[in-house]
């Protein structure tokens, strides 16, 4: 029997060539993706399809097992150059199917008895399980390598455009254009904190403001995911940034800070550093803070040497009384403050009587020595608080 499969095999090896331009013609003619030659020339299709049948017919040759270099190979190729998966294991059938027929027409006539064909036909399903296997695995590594090349190349890029680091107006506008927003337009940049280190605060959002409509582009940085995203600039209404924050409350896992809205891209970098002061600053209970609600904070956070000179002198003669109390008179100013300083909204949230709150404001103004209802007092000591509330969550 292997005298007469070695005969059979070695009279397939001599036309080869003839077998893989036919098997080549027969997989265009039945898979419309291959019959336009833009990802794979009539050229490049028949070398592969000599190639692999070259592997099955020596190896029948030689009784070995078949080597699947040429459909690793193939796998590579393919997905290098963006034909689908799907595709080539369709090619690979047809294929297969037209190898099948050459071997049991060869054996035929050369009057190879029955058992050697039925052996042919077992070693031949073996090859196209081996090779098929060979090609999807290397066209799966080919692409995983490419997605993560484009992943890394694009975050690189929406780093630059985030940055500023792009200065030349047409290379950014075309860095935007690659990372797929607008090179004109309102945009705001979004940072938000990393509930742990690696952890994206705000999972495939790019994704979910895309089905929005919302389109935007990301990097991830040690402490802080941030991104671009673009407005609809014909929105006079606003509807696509308040459907941005109500995406943004609605797929937090931490606190954000959104920038101000800007209209030219050179303006990225400085509204990069505006969210980050924006987080840093995030009001108690917010999730997602806007630039504009929190001038003081910002002020706070913005230049934390001087401010926290500041505060020390404003809140200093507090350090002076018991910390419980101390601590109860800040709460109080706190509090009171956040009610936009009504006493009654106050008590209510502290639960004790108006009077109580008066009192305790009273204290602090014989303390610090500053009226709360003077303007100028009032700014000094709301921003000596701010400045303490964010050296005590770490923010400073």
């Amino acid at each position: 029997m292997e005298d007469a499969l070695a005969t059979l095999a070695k009279t397939l090896l001599a036309r080869v060539t003839e077998h893989g331009s036919g098997m080549a013609d027969v997989v265009r003619e039945r898979i419309p993706f291959y019959r336009d030659a833009t990802a794979v020339s009539i050229a490049e299709l028949r070398d592969s399809c000599t190639a692999n049948l070259r592997y099955v017919f020596t190896a029948l040759a030689e009784h070995t097992p078949p080597d699947p270099t040429a459909a690793a190979e193939t796998g590579t190729q393919r997905a290098q150059s963006g034909v689908p998966l799907a595709t080539v294991m369709a090619a690979y059938r047809v294929g297969f199917r037209y190898m099948w027929e050459k071997v049991v027409s060869e054996a035929r006539r050369l009057d190879v008895p029955n058992e050697t064909v039925l052996e042919a036909t077992a070693q031949a399903m073996v090859a196209q399980d081996l090779f098929t296997h060979e090609m999807a695995t290397a066209y799966n590594r080919r692409m995983t390598a490419q997605i993560v090349r484009q992943e890394t190349e694009r975050a690189a890029l929406a780093e630059a455009v985030l940055t500023g680091s792009i200065t030349d107006r047409k290379t950014l506008w075309e860095a935007a254009d690659l990372l797929g927003l607008p090179t004109t337009g309102r945009y705001v940049v979004v940072a938000a904190e990393l509930p742990a280190a690696g952890r994206l605060a705000l999972d495939d959002i790019a994704a979910v403001l895309g089905e929005h409509g919302i389109r935007s582009a990301w990097r991830l940085l040690p402490e802080l995911q941030v991104g671009i995203v673009a407005l609809d600039s014909e929105d006079a209404s606003g509807e696509s940034y308040e459907s941005l924050i109500k995406l943004l409350q609605q797929h937090a896992d931490s606190r954000i800070g959104v920038s101000p809205i800007f209209d030219d891209l050179t303006q990225t970098g400085q509204s990069l550093e505006l969210a980050r002061l924006t987080v840093a600053s995030g009001l108690p209970g917010r999730t997602v803070s806007l630039f504009e609600e929190n001038p003081v904070g910002i002020a706070a956070v913005s230049a934390p040497a001087v401010m926290q000179r500041v505060a020390a002198n404003v809140l200093a003669p507090l350090n002076a009384l018991p910390d419980d109390e101390r601590q109860m008179l800040l709460q109080t100013l706190r509090v009171w403050i956040d009610a936009g300083g009504s006493t009654t909204k106050a008590a209510s949230r502290l639960f004790c009587h108006p009077n109580t709150i008066r009192y305790r404001l009273r204290r602090i103004e014989e303390q610090t020595g500053r009226q709360l209802n003077r303007p100028a007092d009032a700014a000094a000591v709301c921003l000596a608080l701010q400045v303490e509330s964010s050296k005590q969550h770490g923010r400073g």
